[in-house]
């Protein structure tokens, strides 16, 4: 095995004084923790509109260290299922595994709040880096972790063991939980999804903590930290903004397609109150997805090289195309049984009114059928999602 002690110690060092490290038994555990060995076999680093593949086996040590110990997010699969090793060149794809950056996987554990004899159930194994460090701090019968792809999860198994660990690797669809190790205390999820699934909720004893990234965006996403009741509720709030993969079960197809036809015949034109481009800032993506869950937003230009932005919702057959107009201001026209740029245009004003309040200040509130957002007592900032 590589000595990578002086990078582990680095590491640690770095985000200690970052401030993502605080507690002495999650240093501990990045300094003992190799993460090269959950990089096996190699990474892509993304150069533009390629995927360069690196390889452990091709790559000479202080530089396969140097990539372990960034602090960047390593993608070790695209499309699915192909690997480093498996790409002869630079490779066109979509990342569908990484190893999140370290920061990230640090904070998230240190935020998890999980106490010595803590059960963790972990949604989305990946490389199994965050598992091992969990592993080492409360013990390798204290986790189990859940993932999808069973590729992914034969490799980060492979790590575990090789790192010294063997603890509970599930291979399943993690939105479902793991009954079979519950009650938990804590749950934490490496993947992103559209709202906490009820199952994570019954699987935890009452006062135990779930920690997931909400939304189904690549950006305006949030990392709602949440505790589970005795009467079998869960409430909480957003820590702050969060970025992770999509859970693979919820992942949604772009919209493709002549977008001039799904938009052709529109029920209502008229001018926006607020500029639809708004929703390429975080904060107001994050209120679009609350306000209308299913909605994607696309960007697009005409065939004159007008720029357009659009809204679309294929699960109620609904649109709203914005045009931008010559002075300045953007036209919308809509189509569908929602009003789409209604609903979302409403809470974005709100928003505004309240003074743009950060997205730790909106609370969640969860039953086996409901969940509910809200910030502060504004009922027009209010959102309340019901199952099925």
């Amino acid at each position: 095995m590589t000595d990578s002690a002086a990078e582990r110690r680095q590491l640690a060092a770095t985000l200690a004084r970052d401030g993502a490290l605080t507690s002495p038994g999650m240093r501990a555990a990045v300094e003992a923790v190799p993460r090269e060995l959950f990089l096996l076999p190699g990474v892509f680093l993304d150069e533009g509109r390629a995927w360069r593949p690196v390889t452990a086996s091709g790559t000479d040590q202080d530089t396969w260290l140097g990539l372990a110990y960034s602090l960047d997010t390593l993608t070790t699969q695209l499309d699915g299922h192909l690997t480093a090793d498996h790409a002869d060149g630079p490779v066109a794809g979509v990342p569908t595994s990484s190893s999140t950056d370290p920061a990230t996987v640090v904070g998230m554990i240190e935020n998890l709040e999980a106490q010595p004899g803590n059960q963790v159930l972990e949604i989305g194994t990946g490389t199994g880096y965050s598992a091992a460090l969990m592993c080492h701090i409360l013990g390798e019968d204290n986790v189990t972790t859940v993932e999808v792809d069973p590729a992914v999860a034969g490799r980060a198994d492979a790590a575990l063991e090789s790192a010294g660990y063997s603890t509970w690797t599930v291979t399943g669809d993690g939105l479902l939980g793991h009954p079979r190790r519950a009650p938990y205390d804590r749950v934490i999820a490496t993947c992103a999804a559209r709202r906490i699934p009820y199952a994570w909720v019954r699987q935890t004893r009452p006062g135990g903590v779930i920690l997931c990234t909400i939304g189904s965006w690549a950006y305006g996403t949030g990392l709602a930290k949440v505790v589970v009741r005795e009467d079998g509720t869960a409430e909480g709030e957003f820590a702050g903004r969060s970025s992770f993969m999509q859970a693979r079960a919820q992942a949604v197809e772009p919209v493709a397609g002549d977008l001039s036809a799904r938009t052709a015949y529109a029920d209502s034109e008229r001018a926006c109150r607020t500029n639809p481009t708004a929703l390429e800032e975080w904060m107001p993506a994050f209120l679009a997805q609350l306000a209308a869950p299913g909605a994607q937003y696309v960007r697009a230009v005409g065939g004159d090289g007008t720029p357009l932005r659009y809204l679309f919702d294929p699960e109620r057959e609904s649109f709203a195309e914005f045009v931008a107009g010559g002075d300045g201001g953007w036209v919308v026209r809509q189509g569908g049984p929602v009003a789409l740029w209604d609903v979302v245009e409403e809470s974005l004003v709100a928003w505004r009114d309240a003074g743009e309040p950060d997205i730790t200040a909106v609370r969640v509130h969860i039953t086996a059928s409901t969940h509910t957002y809200q910030i502060a007592d504004r009922p027009a900032l209010r959102w309340r999602h019901v199952l099925g």
